[in-house]
């Protein structure tokens, strides 16, 4: 007969708050509710949380429990990651750049609204539309697409979409490489 006895430490972690930050948050249920402001704007997120403390001291935002187990261990370190993201997010906007690569027939790329439409790909007659979350900005400048957002999910998922809906089916790769790839991720290149 074996007997598990879940080891339980304490584990916090502190993330520090920069000048111009402002981080609220608000407990409901299992459900927390983190609010970002800064200069870029406002960032909101709902997470759920079991077991998990939450204060704030001076500028420093502290998260974590007295009597942790691998999952509050993993809950914690997760919600830090993201917390970090949301600050970095409302000081400077996240960044994704894309390519627009074409052999065979010029595409022309052109934003309206939250739809990008890539007209001319493949020589296809009928241009392809993406549409695009509505916190992302979307710029085309000739062959580059910038995309910004201070949410990094948005940002990536906007540049994802694009990615995506030029992918190509039912052709040799090695000879059509014409689409939209993405060349830079939140500032570090591909």
């Amino acid at each position: 007969m074996h007997i598990f006895i879940k080891m339980k430490k304490e584990f916090f972690r502190g993330i520090e708050i920069p000048e111009g930050v402002e981080i609220n948050f608000e407990k409901k249920d299992n459900n927390l509710i983190i609010t970002v402001k800064g200069p870029e704007g406002e960032n909101k997120r709902i997470f759920k949380v079991f077991n998990l403390d939450l204060e704030k001291k001076d500028n420093k935002l502290i998260i974590g429990n007295k009597k942790s187990t691998k999952r509050e261990k993993k809950m914690t370190n997760t919600l830090t990651a993201h917390i970090n993201n949301m600050i970095k997010g409302v000081q400077k906007k996240f960044e994704y750049k894309l390519k627009v690569v074409f052999s065979h027939f010029p595409i022309n790329v052109e934003v309206a609204g939250n739809k990008v439409i890539i007209k001319n790909f493949l020589g296809e007659k009928t241009p392809r539309e993406c549409e695009i979350p509505e916190k992302a900005e979307v710029e085309v400048n000739k062959d580059i697409i910038t995309i910004k957002s201070i949410d990094k999910e948005i940002a990536g998922q906007a540049a994802a979409v694009l990615e995506r809906c030029t992918k190509i089916r039912m052709r040799d790769r090695r000879i059509f490489q014409d689409g939209i790839y993405i060349i830079e991720k939140a500032g570090k290149e591909i």
